[in-house]
């Protein structure tokens, strides 16, 4: 049976070092797209399936943070290695923030590059191999569709909502405070006041609870925030 090549996006205006990128990808066995600029880069992600984004933060149009933030509110969970040439500390904070999942600080070694993506790639194979659907109660929530069923009936979740419930079910049996709730899902566009937070719990409550008033499944814990039983 033949194995599929990784299918790998290259969202980078500086054009030498695109072809340099694709070129050894491609030697290494990838399948490469290239994006000249964050518009375009955005939209291809957003219409076809990749493994991985090597995605430059400074683009013509549409940045490589608006990028990734963008892509995360719509959510598309491909894993993304930042690219930035300032190396500031900053940067990367920011760009981890709004759902980067790794960096890295130009000029690199193209064996440092390869080591990163392979990383990236093994970690996202580890949660492949796990059920794409997770299921508590009579609710199913399929995380490759990005759908969620009550009792086999659609429900219907905004992205916030959704993005908020897969971090509550990737942390199950933990107490996660409103602030890291706020960082987490929200990102920088979060506002100061935590009641967001209590908002939307209460929304995904109404959605997927039997009981609202008396939740099973998403468990206020008093004076620290939130734990998911399911």
């Amino acid at each position: 049976m033949q194995i599929a090549q990784p299918r790998i996006l290259v969202v980078e205006d500086e054009e030498a070092l695109a072809v340099a990128i694709t070129d050894r990808l491609c030697a290494e066995g990838y399948h490469v797209e290239q994006a000249q600029d964050g518009q375009k880069g955005f939209e291809a992600a957003l219409s076809r399936r990749f493994d991985a984004i090597v995605l430059d933060i400074m683009l013509p149009g549409k940045s490589g943070f608006d990028v990734c933030r963008d892509l995360r509110q719509d959510a598309v969970n491909t894993p993304v290695l930042m690219l930035t040439a300032r190396g500031q500390l900053v940067d990367k904070v920011l760009g981890l923030k709004l759902g980067a999942d790794d960096y890295l600080t130009k000029p690199f070694e193209m064996m440092e590059l390869l080591a990163r993506l392979e990383a990236l790639l093994r970690r996202a194979h580890r949660l492949d191999q796990q059920s794409p659907v997770y299921q508590f109660g009579d609710v199913e929530v399929d995380f490759y569709r990005t759908e969620v069923k009550r009792g086999g009936v659609p429900v219907e979740l905004s992205v916030k909502e959704f993005q908020l419930l897969r971090h509550f079910i990737e942390h199950r049996g933990v107490v996660l405070s409103r602030d890291e709730l706020l960082d987490h899902v929200w990102g920088y566009d979060a506002t100061p006041v935590t009641r967001t937070v209590d908002v939307h719990v209460s929304w995904l409550r109404q959605k997927l609870e039997a009981d609202p008033a008396h939740p099973a499944f998403i468990l206020t814990a008093h004076r620290r925030g939130y734990k998911f039983v399911g």
